[in-house]
């Protein structure tokens, strides 16, 4: 999950012969039939279950009129070229995470959450009704040429694994890590050696001893990953994305082409998975939890307040570097930033408080 060198000319024709293979998007008597690429391994989990409910969601609800198939990563174009595939117009749509996308439009590791950020109800209230819509179809428009919408979310994570036990920011230093965007290069500058890894690679890098330490999600999308089999450490809180969003990206000129009805039941199908997917991962993940602690010997590293402090300041050096190189990059923070702001003591005394309240020892039923 993380920038890549895109394509070039050679691999864009390569690309080119890989499609030729699947079936030509067509127009027969009003119906269409499009072709989503993904950044996901087939029937991933969570991420990869979640894009091909995002397509058969749109198939139903179009009565058939606009028919999405899902092809995995690697199926027509590698994981980190399907922007490319959908700004050129080789397929129609694609599902992923912004951050992917940063060596293009560097605003985009922005769009998928930063760290100490939004929680995942805070990042919906600052897309639907703060601004943040038009903010991240702004931004894909203009550098991406694509439609963009937020399609799932993964909700809290934890901060990782690790082959190796973190008591102090020191630990850290010479680590090889997996781990992408604006948290990548807070670890960076910590000492860590951050590697470049699509998700079908990143389990084996783990377990080969390629690296040491891997970011992925979230308990149920991490346990398919086999984490927990070599490396028993789990990093907690998880700093460094209170909740990744997953995006649909569209063709612009292929959107511009919908009617008005399709381009809603869309937009209604993309606000759906955003729902359906935060509420599958919540859902699955207390009890893959209760697991990992209890049957697979897993162990909670729970980080300081000064290694938290520490990441704190260096993620400051960081963001403030980003936005003084970038200006689009700049004005999505200063939104998202004033929005995190304003929510600030609302979470803390709404949703925080109530966490800790019933967590209190009283007798209760269940």
């Amino acid at each position: 999950m993380k920038r890549r060198t895109f394509l070039s000319a050679a691999a864009a024709s390569t690309a080119a012969v890989a499609a030729s293979a699947f079936p030509k998007p067509a127009l027969s008597q009003n119906r269409m039939n499009w072709r989503m690429v993904t950044t996901w391994p087939k029937n991933l989990p969570g991420l990869g279950t979640g894009a091909q409910d995002f397509a058969d969601r749109v198939t139903k609800c179009s009565g058939g009129r606009l028919t999405v198939t899902l092809y995995a990563s690697g199926e027509i174009v590698p994981a980190f070229e399907s922007i490319d595939a959908v700004a050129n117009g080789t397929v129609e749509l694609g599902h992923g995470a912004p951050y992917y996308w940063k060596g293009k439009a560097p605003a985009t590791q922005f769009l998928a959450n930063f760290p100490f950020g939004l929680t995942a109800q805070e990042y919906n209230a600052w897309y639907y009704y703060g601004g943040g819509m038009q903010i991240c179809d702004d931004i894909y428009r203009s550098q991406l040429g694509c439609k963009f919408l937020a399609c799932g979310n993964t909700g809290a994570q934890h901060g990782g694994w690790s082959r190796k036990e973190i008591k102090s920011v020191d630990d850290y230093k010479g680590l090889k890590a997996r781990i992408p965007g604006i948290p990548g290069e807070v670890l960076r500058k910590m000492g860590v050696t951050v590697v470049n890894l699509p998700g079908s690679e990143v389990a084996s890098a783990l377990a080969s001893g390629a690296i040491d330490m891997v970011e992925w999600n979230n308990p149920y999308g991490e346990a398919s990953m086999g984490f927990y089999r070599s490396a028993k450490y789990y990093l907690n809180p998880g700093w460094h994305e209170p909740a990744t969003v997953l995006e649909c990206f569209v063709n612009a000129k292929a959107w511009d082409g919908l009617p008005d009805d399709l381009k809603a039941i869309v937009e209604q199908c993309a606000a759906a998975t955003n729902l359906t997917m935060l509420s599958e991962f919540q859902a699955r993940s207390g009890p893959v939890l209760q697991s990992f602690l209890n049957d697979h010997g897993v162990i909670m590293n729970e980080l300081s307040d000064d290694i938290l402090t520490t990441i704190g300041n260096v993620c400051g050096e960081v963001i403030s570097d980003l936005i003084q190189a970038d200006k689009t990059s700049a004005k999505a923070f200063a939104s998202m930033a004033k929005f995190r702001k304003n929510q600030m003591v609302y979470t803390a005394t709404s949703d925080a408080d109530f966490v800790r309240a019933r967590a209190l020892p009283f007798k209760f039923p269940g």
